[in-house]
């Protein structure tokens, strides 16, 4: 089975993570073939709209901590870093259906999607500080725009997992739906976005999204430099031995 399933029916393109064993945790390789995936579907007149979801139980547990271990960020760049371009590039809608898991990249990858569904399962969590790292995907500036920077400050530095309803309060969420329903009414939005004229769909996604282009680029640059150096510190290491050993990390060494 593949890591990521595609599917396309009636101009939308359907992307499923599937990796249900491990909650769909994201390894390098498929940040990759993710932006590889919209980079073709923006170029592919036959889609119109993606769908985006998990497998399982999950969306996803954001980044597979082994898989991340062994191929950390270098000053080249990351898979994540070119997932954001490759999201800020799209200019056609994507609609989300999340349930289960939505933890780091799980949250943070939402921001760049038109349309999130959310079913009463989904868990969400930004544990970055948590690891000893900082934001991504440009959420440092998206999220705190969405929700004020006092809300945004309480979800980041804390790391504490909130609700689909607190998600919808913070603008993390289009809207919850019943967790049945969740797929179908994704599905349903996909089909009527499809059915839209596509020029004038994309010109109105770039219209609003303008504004805060530039400064989710910067943020994007500026995060992926403060994150290829904490990876390699001292607090990261002592975050992730613990993580792998299952223990309460102890940071008072950590420099």
């Amino acid at each position: 089975m593949d890591d990521i399933n595609t599917e396309l029916s009636d101009g939308v393109l359907r992307v499923e993570l599937n990796r249900p064993a491990r909650k769909n945790a994201m390894t390098g390789s498929m940040y990759d073939r993710l932006a590889e995936i919209l980079d073709e579907a923006d170029g592919n007149d036959a889609v119109r709209v993606v769908l985006w979801h998990g497998a399982g139980d999950s969306f996803t547990a954001g980044n597979d901590v082994e898989d991340f271990l062994k191929n950390p960020p270098g000053k080249s760049g990351s898979p994540q870093g070119r997932l954001t371009d490759a999201f800020i590039r799209f200019g056609k809608p994507i609609v989300a259906a999340v349930h289960g898991a939505a933890v780091g990249g799980g949250t943070t990858m939402l921001t760049h999607c038109d349309i999130v569904y959310a079913g009463e399962s989904a868990k969400f969590r930004l544990p970055f500080v948590d690891l000893a790292l900082v934001p991504e995907f440009g959420s440092s500036y998206s999220i705190p725009a969405r929700a004020g920077y006092l809300r945004a400050a309480e979800l980041f530095l804390l790391a504490e997992p909130f609700g689909p309803q607190r998600a919808a309060e913070l603008g993390l969420v289009t809207r919850v739906v019943p967790e049945p329903e969740l797929l179908a009414t994704a599905r349903a939005t996909a089909a009527r976005l499809a059915a839209k004229p596509a020029g004038a769909l994309r010109a109105s996604k770039r219209l609003l999204k303008a504004a805060g282009l530039a400064p989710v680029r910067e943020a994007t640059q500026a995060e992926g430099r403060e994150f290829t150096a904490r990876v390699v510190g001292a607090e990261a290491k002592e975050a992730f031995s613990a993580f792998l050993e299952k223990r309460p990390p102890n940071f008072t060494k950590a420099a």
